[in-house]
């Protein structure tokens, strides 16, 4: 098997339920009719083909000799009763030959509308090892273009949920041993205590399975025809003997994030010691193969004004008690940018103040000063290592600050326009304005394989450093982080930030802090302002420490 990122398997079978499930299994070779959805037919023939959605009885006497045929292993007669026998084939008779599935029993649901349910209870078989496999999917009947009989829509999810075109299933032994992946202190971490991290853990049994001396074991996985993509393990017929594999999570945190991402829909948060570059937790809601904490991007909002203040401040536009302008709104060429419901502060408030009540006015009037539409991109990347090419064990996205001219430019300095971000990216962000220097985060420790880390070409000031540490203490302290930071001890500090994506209704939700020598990001898609979704998610990893 080709390791990459797995799917969790519970009780020794990969279980999607779906609702509404009765009626009895069909074991059955039913009445498959005619063939795909193609041929040649005369005039008078045409003239009867059937037009409309496929009626009730239509779909279940479809869905039925589909399922029949395809629990028996007759991918040919399966295939006829699709939309694509092409490709419907191949793939209903890998299921068999290639992944070893077999004694297959397959359970419909009531229809809903032209979808119907359906679970798959079958037993896997190689090399005398025998497993039960059992999961959820479903199909649709459609009407023929050309035939007007019902047919399957064809798609590969039809056979299982997680197939995608062009995969392929295959059970046998696993070209790259599993691994033993452990925190820092020696706790050892699974997929299925922490669901988040399986494609990380995934990763580093592709990246160091073969070095951790391990030994392959016997699974059912999906192939992709992207052989680049990560493969996906459904079942482990006999596990093979694990390498350890040395990480820099903390237990504690990463449970404390887990548990905070589940309490919205989709969030992902990351935390980072700042002191190091460790990564001490990353979660996602849904925990799915797609590690959006450390791979999505997106505007990160307000929550860059960290890097857009430190900007300001190395060039002596600003300081953190100095007075700076926050009116209800200000234009720079094209663009015109305004406060949240146009508020203003009064003549004399300090830079201090807007940084703590989000101010985008403030940051923007100061655009002209600077002379240099492109100072934010060089500050992203000569300071705090955005774009740099990060080697933290597992595939990043390492943020975009692209360089702009004129209103895109204004965007940026609000965290807005082009500006791409994701938890991670702002976690390092919030560490590096605490220290100063950008330590690239990592989540396995450069030791394992000596790997080359990205290196920023130069450093804060310490009048810089602890002025940006003044600014976000007062946000945590009476801005608009207080209260979600209101139960965090130490030294702490915070950012809030909203970005609204695509013209959406409700924006992103973003917050930003620190505790000592942790700092942690988060995001919340269409969880409003920063400090009402996100800024919780922080706190409750920032409280458990790591």
């Amino acid at each position: 098997m080709r390791s990459g990122a797995k799917v969790a398997v519970i009780g020794g079978a990969f279980v999607l339920v779906a609702g509404g499930i009765g009626y009895g299994a069909y074991s059955m070779l039913g009445d498959t009719g005619g063939g795909g959805d193609g041929g040649t037919r005369s005039a008078s023939e045409s003239s009867k083909v059937k037009t409309g959605p496929p009626s009730a009885e239509e779909i279940a006497e479809t869905s039925k000799g589909f399922l029949d045929a395809w629990a028996t292993g007759d991918a040919a007669a399966a295939s006829l009763l699709t939309n694509n026998e092409a490709d419907a084939e191949p793939v209903l008779a890998s299921y068999g030959e290639d992944a070893r599935i077999g004694k297959v029993k397959i359970t419909p649901g009531p229809a809903v509308g032209t979808k119907v349910p359906y679970t798959v209870k079958a037993t896997v078989s190689y090399d005398g090892k025998s497993k039960p496999l059992a999961y959820a999917s479903e199909l649709t009947v459609v009407r023929g273009l050309t035939t007007g009989k019902a047919l399957v829509d064809w798609a590969p999810t039809v056979v299982h949920p997680q197939l995608t075109e062009g995969a392929t299933l295959r059970t046998g032994e696993s070209s790259t041993p599993t691994i033993e992946a452990v925190d820092r202190n020696g706790k050892v971490l699974t997929k299925e205590k922490y669901p988040s991290l399986g494609p990380i853990l995934d990763t580093l049994r592709e990246k160091y399975g073969q070095s951790a001396g391990g030994s392959p074991g016997i699974e059912t996985w999906i192939e992709p025809a992207d052989e680049t993509q990560p493969d996906v393990n459904l079942l482990t017929l006999a596990k093979g003997k694990p390498g350890r594999v040395q990480t820099t999570i903390d237990a504690g945190a990463q449970a404390a994030a887990e548990r905070a991402v589940k309490k919205y829909a989709e969030a992902s948060v990351v935390a980072v010691k700042p002191s190091t570059g460790a990564i001490r937790a990353v979660a996602n809601n849904p925990a799915t193969g797609f590690n959006a904490a450390m791979q999505g991007k997106q505007a990160p909002g307000s929550t860059l004004k960290i890097m857009t203040a430190a900007m300001l401040l190395e060039k002596g536009l600003v300081t953190a008690n100095g007075a700076a302008e926050c009116p209800k709104e200000a234009r720079y060429y094209t663009r015109t940018i305004h406060n949240l419901k146009h508020f203003s502060l009064p003549d004399g408030s300090t830079f201090t103040q807007s940084f703590a009540k989000s101010c985008n006015t403030a940051f923007v009037k100061l655009i002209d000063d600077v002379d240099d539409d492109s100072a934010l991109a060089k500050e992203a990347r000569e300071v705090f290592g955005i774009g740099l090419d990060w080697k933290s064990g597992v595939v990043t996205t390492d943020g975009s600050v692209p360089e702009e001219v004129q209103g895109e430019a204004a965007a940026q300095y609000i965290g807005q326009g082009t500006v791409q971000m994701n938890a991670l990216n702002m976690a390092s962000i919030t560490a590096t304005a605490m220290t100063g220097t950008f330590n690239q985060p990592v989540i396995v420790p450069k030791s394992l394989d000596n790997r080359q880390l990205a290196q920023a070409s130069r450093s804060l000031s310490s009048s810089v450093t602890q002025q940006l540490k003044t600014m976000m203490r007062a946000t945590a302290a009476w801005g608009t982080g207080a209260e979600a930071m209101a139960s965090v001890g130490g030294d702490k500090g915070a950012k809030t930030g909203s970005a609204e994506v695509d013209g959406q209704a409700t924006s992103n939700s973003w917050f930003t802090g620190f505790s000592d020598d942790l700092a942690a990001a988060a995001v919340v898609q269409t969880g409003g302002h920063g400090g009402d979704a996100a800024g919780p998610v922080v706190a409750e990893v920032l409280k458990a420490g790591g």
